[in-house]
């Protein structure tokens, strides 16, 4: 049965959304007036810092909005923000926002092609680019006829950019932010585009609202006394932004923002520099972390309060690693970027099992559906869905308006009033949700349904495995066989004893039709820039090297 805390806390819920909300003034503008409330200290790789209040915030946000109602922005009006970790990152969205613009945020990581697509399609008049994604912008730049101006940040210098520093100095630092109603659009996500071209899903201000319950939830009880938060997600994506960035503004406490690549060693620096208390890390980090640094509260002087983890399973291995090496107990969430923090743990209100994706949090109606869209049966695989209507029974805050210029794909993405995620997962008796992989990510072997993440979550226990992806390989005999991806932790090599003792190993804790019984020795595995294994490159990979071998 359902944990009794759990129960009276989500009992308890209430959406209390206003007509009119507006995400820069809840997460900057109410904040503003207290010149000593820190909203941001920052760092790059080269040990350039700064730190900054929310009255710092507000003034170069006003004077970013006035600049850019000079070029022709207004209501409703697209401005792309490619740009990692900065300062000018948090302003952008602040300034876009309060002037009821729509932000566009992308990766510094996109090439040409891919910033090309989104910049098109979103319809964006201007974009901010730092030097990280100058150099991918440049080459484009004159097929985007609607993108009238481009504003560099930092030491960007190009005749036909605007200087940041130049056009805030010009703007004044006064400006009355405009009216929003909650449903009324604040930003365009892209999807990762995992099946087919991205789609940009168009969220209104209110789903930050959506996103509270969980954050709160998943960091227990954020915020108290001293927290400081800290996540290597990129602000580009529904991750840093609603996982990471706007929640804790909102909250009005300050979050650190780090410009540079993801070091297990830098990683923990941070966390002891500046005695973060909550992160958002993915799987993936925490096993480039837990495979490079032995015993790290021996080297470091850390003091974790909650730490949240998404994107894939975190396992039973990572789990118990975080309790004992970290001192914290991650709270593992679900969601994704059209409708966020939907399922999770809060280890502090309801007992977490380790390995399961948690339990609805509270303020959304959520169930395990098969392709009929009627639920299923505890113990039964089906396909994770919410509820447009929340529990009190009022419209959940979560959700996102549509797909940009896409209404195929939105109609798509419901079955009456229950939206698909695509993941699959199985309900216990209890009601602890367990993952089973994407849709699109399992398989059938020799007759026997396969999901990845047990079999991931098995291989990494090994001490010789970094990191693992689990994919089916074309067999004519089974119709498919597990094939495992393999990144070799430090100091071991590549060996058919290895391989061996990998397939022993996997053999000995699961189901016999579970082993691999092929492995291939990769550097490293495909990632999205949001953390996740594209398995589907994987397989695409394996489908191809099968064909080549038989026309042989």
């Amino acid at each position: 049965m359902l944990p009794r805390r759990y129960h009276e806390v989500f009992a308890q819920h209430r959406w209390e959304v206003p007509t009119e909300f507006n995400i820069a003034t809840a997460a900057c503008g109410r904040y503003a007036a207290d010149r000593s409330r820190f909203a941001m200290y920052w760092e790059d790789e080269t040990g350039v810092t700064s730190a900054l209040t929310f009255w710092d915030l507000q003034q170069q946000a006003n004077r970013l909005s006035n600049a850019l109602a000079a070029l022709g922005v207004g209501r409703g009006d697209a401005v792309a923000i490619i740009l990692p970790q900065r300062p000018e990152t948090a302003i952008a969205h602040i300034a876009c926002y309060q002037m009821g613009a729509v932000a566009v945020p992308l990766s510094f990581l996109f090439g040409p092609d891919a910033l090309e697509y989104r910049l098109h399609n979103a319809e964006a008049k201007v974009a901010l680019v730092d030097s990280a994604s100058l150099p991918n912008l440049a080459p484009i730049r004159q097929n985007l006829p609607q993108l009238t101006h481009v504003i560099g940040v930092a030491d960007v210098r190009e005749s036909w950019l605007l200087e940041w520093e130049k056009l805030l100095a010009k703007a004044s630092r006064h400006f009355s932010p405009v009216t929003t109603r909650a449903n009324d659009p604040a930003l365009l996500v892209y999807t990762s585009g995992t099946t087919g071209p991205p789609k940009g899903a168009l969220m209104p201000h209110r789903c930050l609202l959506g996103n509270l319950p969980g954050f709160v939830c998943s960091h227990d009880g954020f915020p108290q006394r001293g927290d400081l938060f800290w996540s290597p997600a990129d602000w580009a994506w529904t991750g840093g932004l609603m996982d990471a960035l706007l929640p804790t503004l909102y909250f009005g406490l300050p979050i650190l923002g780090y410009r540079g690549r993801f070091d297990p060693e830098r990683a923990l620096a941070l966390i002891e520099k500046y005695q973060v208390r909550n992160t958002f890390l993915f799987p993936t980090a925490l096993k480039m972390i837990m495979k490079a640094v032995a015993e790290p509260r021996k080297r470091y002087d850390i003091h974790l309060r909650t730490m949240m983890s998404a994107g894939e399973a975190v396992g039973t291995t990572v789990f118990a690693w975080a309790q004992e090496s970290l001192g914290v107990t991650i709270n593992e969430m679900f969601g994704q970027t059209e409708m966020n923090y939907i399922v999770g743990n809060s280890h502090t209100l309801w007992a977490v099992r380790p390995g399961s994706m948690g339990l609805p949090y509270p303020g959304h109606r959520i169930a395990v559906i098969d392709d009929d869209g009627n639920e299923v049966a505890a113990g039964d695989v089906g396909e994770v869905a919410i509820h447009r209507i929340a529990p009190d029974g009022v419209p959940d805050p979560v959700f996102f308006l549509e797909y940009f210029k896409n209404p195929e794909a939105t109609a798509k993405k419901f079955n009456g009033d229950w939206s698909r995620t695509g993941d699959l997962a199985k309900r216990d008796e209890d009601g602890y949700l367990w993952y089973q992989g994407r849709a699109d990510d399992m398989f059938k072997a020799a007759g026997y349904r396969i999901g990845p993440s047990e079999i991931e979550n098995c291989l990494v226990k090994h001490p010789a495995i970094a990191n693992a992806a689990v994919v089916p390989s074309p067999d004519e005999t089974r119709g498919n066989v597990v094939k495992a991806f393999i990144v070799l932790a430090a100091g071991h090599a590549a060996t058919p004893a290895l391989e061996e003792d990998i397939q022993r190993h996997v053999r000995a804790h699961l189901a016999p039709y579970e082993y691999p019984k092929e492995i291939e020795f990769i550097d490293a595995l495909p990632m999205t820039t949001t953390g996740k294994v594209q398995r589907r490159l994987l397989r695409q990979r394996e489908t191809e090297r099968k064909a080549r071998n038989e026309t042989r």
